[in-house]
């Protein structure tokens, strides 16, 4: 994305390297004021019940008809936790126990990072949100993995069935490479 304008007076930007700076970045020609550009941040929980994992079938680009952990941007104003606990009740109206956090991957291609939880349902109380048209627990040997809306969703659930079984559960920060011929497949715009 390309800042054009200043977000303090509403002058046109060049993208220059300011004095004591590395990188290229949006300087207003009128106020001087830098326009930085910083990753989006994504937070996301996969839910466990019982020994199955609750999934969402999405209603909204990108992906629409796939399934997906519960995610989504955080907000101004939140914590990523409570990011996560807003996205989990918009797209699939879980209440959640248990919260812990599960891993980080970092998307570089993509300037996103996206922070995952794991929590149980906090009651069998759940259903489709705003964002979905289903939800639905699913268990390890049924998830539809061809189904799976992102890779990144795939990585953290692939890991979280892993360590299921002995119930000890990582923490792990991760790179996630973009594969381009798998983003064309996936039909996202890099």
């Amino acid at each position: 994305m390309t800042i054009k304008f200043c977000n303090q007076c509403g002058h046109e930007v060049k993208y220059l390297i300011p004095q004591g700076d590395d990188k290229p970045r949006a300087v207003c020609q009128s106020c001087y004021t830098i326009q930085y550009e910083n990753p989006k941040v994504v937070n996301a929980c996969i839910i466990e019940h019982k020994g199955k994992i609750l999934l969402g079938k999405r209603t909204i680009e990108p992906r629409s008809g796939f399934w997906n952990i519960p995610a989504g941007f955080m907000e101004n104003g939140e914590s990523t936790r409570t990011g996560a606990i807003r996205e989990v009740k918009e797209e699939v109206l879980a209440d959640l126990k248990n919260i812990t956090l599960f891993g980080v991957y970092n998307i570089i291609q993509r300037n996103q990072v996206h922070v995952y939880f794991r929590a149980e349902l906090a009651h069998e109380n759940f259903g489709a949100g705003a964002e979905t048209s289903d939800a639905k627990l699913f268990a390890p040997e049924d998830i539809p993995w061809d189904q799976i809306a992102f890779p990144v969703g795939i990585t953290a659930l692939k890991r979280y069935i892993r360590e299921m079984p002995s119930g000890e559960f990582s923490i792990k920060e991760e790179d996630i490479i973009i594969d381009y011929e798998l983003l064309k497949q996936y039909d996202l715009k890099s």
